[in-house]
């Protein structure tokens, strides 16, 4: 049974360990920060080591620098946490007759196979500590398809069906496992595509935000990294220990449609 414990204190994630991917910048920097104010100990992971170690030094916590797209390295990896954030990605923007192959396997390694290889190297040790919490970072386009972007649709509709393959497994042994779904976040992900997105629909730069990044929402503006990150806090937390198996939505209202 999942130990209880009371809510909103601040210290309700004490002496918990949580591992936070792509955490060096945007919604993992947001995540990492948000439990760390909440008594966790962070391990920032990210492939750029000073970003890493500048997150890790602000929080108090440790950075782990990893390239997720070395699967045999990542393969050979235990990890103890209590918590694992599947955060890291990368984007590219391309219509699929011009979509580079190797570009279209290296994003899945890194968005669909590193989240499988490090939710089975966190698994033993939550199932023997009876708590964990695995919160994937999914998008909008893990429910829904936009042109030009075939490959991270198609991890994100992939990482969802990890996520809720983990939940019905590891539920049993107190462990939940759920996908947040944002819309665009005002992150450098988000930032460095303005120019692909730009070339792929033929429009000006400054017309991206308004004419295809939220053309489909209700709410018109960009989501912040923390909004992200206080509702991965919230599933992290006591209040949502039968929470799993889930996707959350944040979406301005474009899934909605």
């Amino acid at each position: 049974m999942a130990e209880q414990r009371p809510p909103g204190n601040g210290t309700e994630l004490a002496g918990r360990t949580a591992l936070v991917t792509g955490g060096g910048s945007g919604i993992g920097a947001a995540c990492a920060r948000a439990f760390a104010r909440h008594g966790a100990h962070v391990v920032v992971v990210d492939r750029d080591a000073e970003a890493a170690e500048a997150c890790a030094a602000e929080i108090g916590g440790e950075s782990l620098v990893l390239d997720l797209g070395d699967l045999d390295a990542l393969a050979e990896r235990r990890f103890e946490a209590d918590i694992l954030v599947n955060n890291a990605g990368i984007q590219t923007v391309a219509p699929i007759v011009e979509f580079d192959p190797l570009t279209f396997r290296r994003m899945l390694d890194i968005m669909v196979t590193a989240p499988f290889l490090l939710t089975r190297a966190v698994l033993p040790g939550m199932y023997d500590r009876g708590w964990g919490r695995i919160v994937n970072i999914s998008s909008v386009h893990g429910l829904r398809a936009s042109e030009y972007k075939s490959a991270y649709v198609t991890a994100k509709h992939a990482l969802e069906g990890l996520s809720k393959v983990t939940a019905l497994e590891s539920g049993p042994h107190g462990v939940t496992s759920n996908c947040l779904n944002p819309g665009y976040v005002n992150t450098p992900l988000v930032q460095k595509q303005i120019a692909d997105q730009a070339r792929a629909h033929g429009i000006g730069e400054s017309e991206v935000i308004e004419k295809v990044m939220l053309v489909e929402s209700a709410i018109k503006r960009l989501l912040e990294p923390e909004e992200v990150a206080d509702l991965a806090l919230w599933l992290c937390g006591p209040m949502a220990a039968s929470v799993t198996g889930s996707s959350y939505t944040m979406d301005g209202g474009w899934s909605a449609r």
